[in-house]
């Protein structure tokens, strides 16, 4: 074995942009709460304003000495986003990893975290964040505008704002007017299955001082991976019979996936809604109350295996993810005397039911060859006569796993903070912050009617004694009576309650030092607590007298099965007595800027920031014929942003801004799984790494014409060699190498020393990435009409930090050259292109589209269903939205 394995994908710029079209949205200059757009006015020449509230006040997006991009309510139809990943793609700096809808983490500049609990990257509603990973699929309806803060944002935005922070404005309930529009769609995918959504929403003034809006929506995307028959074989042309982990002859099953297959099995279906309420209690004072909320079923997987075929797949079970979500809001906004006062308080829940077909992970192990026939070989009860050691059974079930997972978050968020007066003169933005959340997490690694076996065949039996297949242990046989069921029909099974507590006194200020210079400071405190408790193993860690701890009787060891009842059975930490896992931190994270406004339509700034991820605790380990080893909580990450840029208009014709930046990442949280431990993993700090790049857009206006680009170029990469870790057998400690010399290994089988050597790249993060559109406008008889194409380009990127784990996933035919050779392979890069055209007249519109028309294989991300090392060879591909067109009609009155 090269190094260690990543461990399973299953458990549960960019700068400032212009407004896309001659449209301008301006907000009301209120600094604390989002505010409402004023009506839209047309613009025949130049450019119009976007505002935004990146620093909790309302100011021009070029006036904002941070890199951000602000994609408006016009780009985000023009351009059919949807939800995260489509507006990611048009967000240079940003790059996203995942396997389908409500399961995709966004990532900033290359600060892509491979192991830990939280988010790298803050994601808000408003003022309301949603903290963690696999975040929900936001529907972008009804919004104004959607914000991607590049960089640490941690004064303002906390610990999950480490590399930059994403935020959806939604459109407010407003007292002078009602509003009501709609929108149809019907769509399809080139080679795939029809879909479309209808969305609507209605804004109601009640009264002078109260006003109510609503949306709503309905989505069903049709599919466009095919579930395709095995016919005996597997994705590598191999026999899809298994030998059950002995030479017997006599033992085997095959594996048919007729009974699922199915075209197009990657459907959507979802709705959802929001409710607000806008109350002017007083002059001064108003209350906003919101509720969002969705329910997605998303089928299948949305990445493929080229071994089957173009868009195709052979999956053997079951895959579904049933994602219910929804977050309260309630903001108070008014002024004791001249200090602007706001209060923001949240409330979240989310419900996630997930099944995955795992069959690959069983299929893995039946290739180790013989002596696993206790992880294979099951018997069925409905094939056995006799009883006691009269017993003989002659009928295995299907042996394949499966994933079934629920899980539900609760978070509660209390933002409360203060704006000094407008005479004074400096301005500083302070407050507290509170946020408490508890993740309620069940995962099941099963096989169906393993809790109804009469038994199952030890290990080495099945060559050892062939005449004693299906007769019990007691009687001579091999085969040992009872289920290895841990609980209901899993195999290996967790089950566990985390609990975050996190606390903040932050202050952000400005200062003009001269009429043209300006000076901002900003500094967060934070403590943050975590706790876990629970239970993760096999059937054999449950019985463990040293680690296990059976609640019901205070006892050591649990019996198994384990009762229904969740958390009777406890191995988070055998070292407190109250088998509590924990880890607390606090520290600060500040940052510095200087702008200056030489002339009105142009400024230079340069930005000096820093943002964490707090660390986290590491359970103890089972580790296969050595022992229960502990292993050290891992520590927070810090990232340290260096940023020099300008943000530039000319004649109101041209729009030009670019940032340069040097990011020092130090600590960065890596997950492993160690060798003889089930499976189970650990959180370690790999090291540090540096990022350095640029960022730009710009915007031109020619007449009928607007070309619009943006772009990243980012370059990012380990400093210093990645040790690995290991087992000390005399202390029972896993810890990471003090130091590793390139090429020199330890343990049997061996490991090398060094898992990424100094200067490897960092993965998923392609070192270049841009979009660019040409838009045309002009007069069709009374109708107004537009014209747009788009580019959207990658380059290449690597898929993970350890070495030889990136070549398995991506060049695995090389694999073992090209990592002998200190080379990384990296997935290609890509261009696709969109088209799109509209006619407005009146309150209506029309608009035909075309996304990646020339329906090309971008490759985003390669994951596997279990460790690298063992499933590289069943990964799945990941890549761009295939060809996608429709039609949408929509009217507003």
């Amino acid at each position: 074995m090269r190094a260690f394995a990543a461990s399973t994908i299953l458990s549960t710029v960019v700068l400032p942009a212009a407004a896309y079209a001659a449209e301008v949205t301006e907000v009301a200059a209120q600094p604390a709460i989002e505010t409402t757009p004023a009506e839209e006015q047309v613009q025949p020449e130049g450019f119009g304003d976007i505002v935004v509230t990146a620093t909790r006040q309302a100011q021009s997006i070029q006036k904002v000495p941070i890199s951000i991009q602000a994609l408006n309510a016009d780009t985000l139809q023009q351009r059919q986003v949807k939800g995260l990943t489509d507006f990611a793609t048009l967000m240079p700096s940003v790059s996203f990893a995942g396997i389908g809808p409500g399961r995709n983490t966004p990532y900033f500049r290359g600060i892509v975290p491979a192991g830990g609990a939280r988010e790298s990257v803050g994601y808000y509603i408003d003022d309301i964040p949603i903290t963690g990973t696999g975040l929900p699929d936001i529907h972008v309806y009804d919004v104004e505008r959607v914000e991607g803060l590049s960089g640490p944002q941690g004064t303002l935005y906390g610990a999950g704002s480490l590399a930059g922070t994403i935020r959806f404005i939604t459109n407010k309930p407003k007292f002078e007017r009602f509003e009501y529009g709609y929108d149809a769609e019907v769509n399809k995918y080139g080679k795939g299955d029809f879909g479309g959504q209808y969305q609507s929403y209605i804004n109601v003034p009640v009264a002078s001082n109260l006003a109510v809006r609503a949306m709503g929506y309905y989505r069903r995307d049709g599919g466009y991976v095919d579930n395709t028959p095995n016919n005996g074989k597997f994705n590598d042309g191999s026999s899809s019979t298994l030998s059950l982990g002995d030479n017997n002859p006599d033992t085997f099953y095959t594996l048919d996936n007729s009974d699922i297959a199915q075209d197009d099995y990657n459907s959507i279906e979802e709705y959802g809604g929001r409710l607000q309420v806008l109350w002017e209690m007083a002059p001064g004072w108003e209350i906003a109350s919101q509720l969002t909320a969705q329910q997605q079923i998303a089928n299948g997987y949305f990445g493929f295996d080229p071994r089957v075929g173009d868009l195709e797949v052979h999956d053997f079970d079951t895959t579904q993810q049933n994602d219910k979500w929804y977050q309260a809001a309630l903001t108070v906004h008014g002024h004791i005397g001249d200090w602007d006062v706001v209060s923001s308080t949240g409330y979240y829940q989310r419900q996630i039911n997930l099944l995955n077909d795992y069959t690959y992970y069983t299929v893995t192990y039946d290739r180790f060859g013989a002596g696993y026939e206790n992880y294979l070989q099951f018997f069925d009860k409905n094939g056995c006569t006799g009883s006691g050691d009269a017993m003989k059974c002659t009928s295995l079930i299907d042996p394949t796993q499966f994933y079934r997972g629920l899980r539900n978050e609760n978070k509660f968020t209390q933002e409360l903070r203060f704006t000094t007066p407008k005479s004074w003169p400096f301005d500083v933005t302070f407050g507290g912050f509170y946020h408490r959340q508890k993740n309620e997490v069940n995962n099941d690694y099963s096989i169906h009617g393993l809790d109804q076996i009469a038994g199952y065949t030890q290990s080495g039996g099945g060559d050892s004694n062939p005449e004693g297949f299906g007769i019990p242990t007691t009687a001579g046989g091999t085969m040992v009576v009872g289920s290895p069921a841990v609980k209901r029909d899993a195999f290996y099974m967790s089950e566990q309650n985390q609990y975050w507590n996190d606390y903040a006194l932050f202050a952000e200020g400005h200062y003009n030092i001269t009429p043209t210079l300006k000076l901002t400071g900003g500094i967060r405190y934070f403590w943050t607590n975590f706790r876990v408790l629970g239970f993760a193993g096999v059937a054999a860690s449950a019985r463990n007298t040293i680690t296990s701890l059976y609640v019901p009787t205070g006892e050591y060891g649990c019996p198994v099965p384990l009762p229904a009842e969740r958390l009777q059975c406890l191995n988070s930490n055998f070292a407190a007595a109250d088998g509590v896992g924990r880890y607390k931190e606090e520290g600060e994270t500040h940052k510095v800027a200087l702008n200056w406004q030489f002339e009105p339509s142009k400024m230079v700034y340069f930005n000096y920031s820093t943002g964490f991820r707090p660390g986290g605790f590491n359970r103890p380990l089972r580790i296969r014929g050595v022992g229960v080893a502990t292993v050290p909580s891992f520590e927070s990450e810090r990232l340290t942003n260096f940023e020099l840029g300008f943000k530039t208009t000319w004649n109101n014709m041209f729009r030009f801004n670019a940032s340069l930046y040097y990011e020092n990442w130090d600590n960065i949280q890596y997950s492993v799984v160690i060798a003889g431990t089930q499976g189970a993993g650990m959180t370690g700090n790999a090291g540090k790494a540096r990022v350095y790049g640029v960022e730009f857009d710009a915007d031109l206006k020619l007449g009928k014409f607007t070309i619009s680009t943006n772009g990243a170029y980012n370059n990012a990469a380990l400093k210093g060699n990645f040790c690995n870790f290991k087992v000390d057998t005399s202390t029972l400690a896993i810890t990471q190498l003090a130091t590793c010399t390139p090429g020199a290994t330890f343990g049997s089988p061996a490991v090398a020393e060094v898992a990424a050597t100094d200067g490897t790249r960092l993965p998923r993060q392609p070192r270049f990435k841009g979009t660019t559109s040409v838009r045309y406008d002009t007069q069709l008889g009374d109708m107004d009409l537009y014209l747009q194409g788009a580019a959207l380009y990658q380059t290449n990127a690597t898929q993970n930090l350890n070495v030889y784990n990136n070549n398995l996933l991506v060049c695995p035919d090389i694999a073992d050259e090209a990592t002998d050779a200190g080379r990384s392979c990296a997935t290609p890069g890509f261009v696709s292109f969109d088209f799109s055209g509209g006619i407005k007249k009146d309150n209506w519109t029309l608009d035909l589209f075309i996304q990646n028309a020339f329906d090309k294989r971008g490759e985003l991300t390669r994951n596997t269903f279990c460790s690298i090392q063992f499933c590289s060879d069943s990964s799945r591909t990941f890549t761009i939205k295939p060809q996608f067109f429709g039609m949408r009609w929509g009217q507003k009155f």
